[in-house]
């Protein structure tokens, strides 16, 4: 069977991809609004890792009122939500049997309710699977660790091709660096540079 997996280049859901390869066809399919061209890093993760590799195009009027809302908010929780929920229904629109994510369980955002997973299979006909909503942080860590060689960093430094990195450059383009950091705390991501041998 073939699964699209939301991929972004970083640990979670490189794991992700490792985890259900045994099971699915994997493509990995990194969604973007063109703002920049961070999804080239997703690309080049994915060739490392040897899975094939799609991007798709997402409603750049999504990601505008996603960067609004983050501003208003001041914090970028609902507008990252915003942003997975559209990716999804998008994904759902490639010809896949089953559809997947890099949520884990101890995530705040994104995080797809069991409501919102059945409405995703009942509306699409496709499967909706998140590999690691059973995994902590730790164990992840872990795995990661004796599977991937991954690069860490600040946010702002790391390659990455999530959501974060366009919304980012919307509201900077809008609003200026200094909104930027008022809404995003800092903190670590990751970056996967293929399989440990």
């Amino acid at each position: 069977m073939d699964l699209a997996l939301l991929y972004s280049g970083g640990k979670d859901s490189s794991l992700a991809a490792l985890l259900l390869d045994t099971f699915y066809d994997v493509t990995l399919v990194t969604a973007h609004f063109g703002v920049t061209d961070d999804w080239e890093h997703a690309r080049d993760a994915a060739l490392e890792l040897g899975y094939a590799f799609e991007t798709l195009e997402l409603d750049g009027d999504v990601a505008h009122d996603a960067a609004e809302q983050m501003v208003e908010d001041g914090y970028p929780r609902n507008g990252i939500q915003r942003v997975h929920e559209h990716a999804l229904e998008a994904v759902c629109q490639l010809d896949f049997d089953a559809i997947a994510d890099g949520t884990r369980r101890d995530d705040r955002v994104p995080s797809i309710s069991r409501a919102q997973a059945q409405s995703i299979e009942d509306r699409h006909g496709v499967d909706y699977l998140s590999p690691l909503s059973g995994f902590g942080r730790g164990a992840v860590d872990r795995l990661v660790d004796s599977h991937l060689r991954v690069e860490t960093g600040p946010s702002e430094e790391i390659p990455k091709a999530d959501y974060e990195g366009e919304l980012r450059a919307l509201i900077a383009e809008e609003h200026g660096a200094e909104a930027v950091a008022e809404v995003f705390p800092e903190h670590v991501q990751s970056y996967v540079h293929g399989r440990r041998e």
